[in-house]
């Protein structure tokens, strides 16, 4: 296999990352093969694919994580390798091994890797080994009395972290010495039910930092590159709903130091294929925070302002192939940002409202892209993750990406689910925002959003030619108004 492309590519998700993987197959003539749940035997992914094959029932622990299945698939399908996209079994080291028993290229980094990067704490021990700055913290923590100790040492306010897993689940601020031994217990529990880890660590708590990304790409030929810098710092329960790139923080000199930092990281780890470095960022320094050992949601901006198709260059790496670009070839042109449409509604702190989509028009234009998974008539399942599309702009400079992204968000029409669509407006309104003054903060320092989208979520999108949300709240309100007199 080394040195050619394969012929045959499984895709061990769902949704728009699957499409995305499948459109770049396509590109590069290569066919692909669909696996879907009970809940998405309908999906696009599924009829978008040159082959399905259903995998188990709707849960995720019947179907896309069933590893051994989805190996056998595509050994029984002729698969020569697997993308995994990102989420459900991603970053879980046993994939790649399994691939590997199988006669199966992995589309991502070594099991080893992943090992090495997949517990915070070894992270942190590796990136201090390496010269790569890390936020003060401790080792693992076993008790309260250790805990108070390293609290002390390190100065309140502290965070307490699970070393496994991610997604913000188990991490406690505390703010107080009474407060430790509480957060202690509650931050094992979760990670104990999570990530069936239990282990836990303490490090210095940056009250309002920026979270700040770096994309890099390996090969297995020993060539590591960085395609520059995410600001993520938009983020509800430390989940990210927006990123963009450049970073208005990032200056060319911070940007090439984290890359440096970044790349030292990778290598450390043995790192091959696409891979985030994530730091935090706050008064011109930088911190090592963790590695995403996949493709990140956000990679589009990326190849929006760079022109690189990250997607394509994972393949080939998985191939055998060297990378088509060295550091010196990589530029950064204008600037980009995503917006991911959630099925949620913002009013009731972002409750998840799975629905099916009773109308579906996708904004277009200069400078915009979506990539979704849905469409008119598709259901929105509530066994999975609330993404129902992501929205990328592209713009000569950052003026210019809002002013797209704000036109963008008008035009989009998802009728059906409740979607963050008016907030993400109302963000992109926000003088904060507009002025890049930005942190991991930026939500919770801004509840009047919540207002805002309301107000902007009862406009009519020009491009929505069915009835009129305002005259069939007119009509309800006469027909309640005849009950009443009735």
């Amino acid at each position: 296999m080394k040195g050619k492309l394969f012929t045959k590519v499984l895709v061990a998700n769902r949704g728009e990352i699957a499409i995305r993987v499948m459109r770049a197959c396509r590109e590069l003539g290569i066919a692909t093969a669909a696996v879907y749940s009970d809940a998405d035997r309908n999906a696009i992914h599924v009829r978008y694919a040159d082959e399905a094959h259903h995998i188990g029932g709707a849960a995720p622990s019947d179907s896309y994580l069933q590893l051994d299945r989805i190996v056998k698939v595509a050994h029984d399908c002729g698969a020569e390798a697997i993308h995994p996209g990102y989420g459900f079994l991603s970053e879980k080291a046993a994939f790649p091994d399994a691939c590997d028993a199988a006669g199966i290229k992995f589309i991502g980094p070594p099991g080893s890797a992943m090992r090495a990067l997949g517990s915070k704490l070894a992270a942190r021990k590796l990136a201090v080994e390496n010269g790569v700055p890390v936020t003060p913290g401790s080792g693992a923590i076993s008790d309260p009395e250790a805990a108070l100790a390293a609290a002390r040492q390190i100065g309140l306010p502290v965070m307490v972290k699970p070393s496994g897993g991610g997604g913000g689940i188990g991490m406690k601020v505390v703010e107080s010495e009474d407060e430790l031994a509480g957060a202690i217990e509650s931050s094992a529990q979760a990670a104990r039910s999570a990530f069936g880890d239990p282990t836990i660590y303490i490090e210095r708590y940056v009250r309002k930092p920026r979270h700040i990304e770096i994309q890099v790409v390996c090969d297995s030929h020993g060539s590591a590159v960085h395609l520059g810098e995410r600001e993520c710092s938009i983020q509800r329960r430390h989940q990210k709903i927006m990123e963009e790139t450049p970073s208005p923080a990032i200056t060319p000199e911070i940007r090439s130091a984290m890359g440096e930092a970044a790349i030292k990281a990778a290598k450390a780890a043995g790192y091959v294929n696409a891979g985030t470095v994530e730091f935090m960022f706050s008064d011109g320094e930088f911190f090592f925070l963790e590695v995403n050992a996949r493709l990140q949601v956000e990679h589009p901006i990326t190849e929006a302002v760079t022109g690189i198709d990250l997607v394509k260059e994972q393949i080939r790496v998985a191939a055998g192939l060297p990378l088509s670009f060295a550091q010196d070839d990589v530029s950064w042109t204008g600037h980009a940002i995503e917006m991911r449409i959630n099925a949620e509604d913002p009013a009731r702190k972002f409750m998840p409202n799975p629905k099916r989509i009773a109308r579906w028009v996708a904004p277009a234009g200069p400078g915009v892209r979506v990539d979704s998974g849905f469409g008119p008539g598709s259901d929105v399942p509530p066994n999975y993750d609330s993404l129902v599309a992501k929205l990328i702009v592209h713009g000569s400079d950052r003026a210019e990406a809002i002013a797209r992204a704000t036109r963008a968000l008008r035009e989009f029409v998802v009728v059906g689910p409740a979607t963050t669509i008016s907030y993400h407006r109302a963000i992109l309104d926000s003088p904060d925002f507009r002025s890049g003054n930005l942190s991991t903060r930026f939500i919770d320092d801004h509840p009047e959003l919540v207002e805002k989208a309301k107000q902007l979520a009862g406009e009519v999108s020009p491009f929505d030619y069915g009835p009129d949300p305002r005259h069939i709240a007119a009509a309800a309100a006469a027909v309640a108004a005849i009950t009443q007199r009735t």
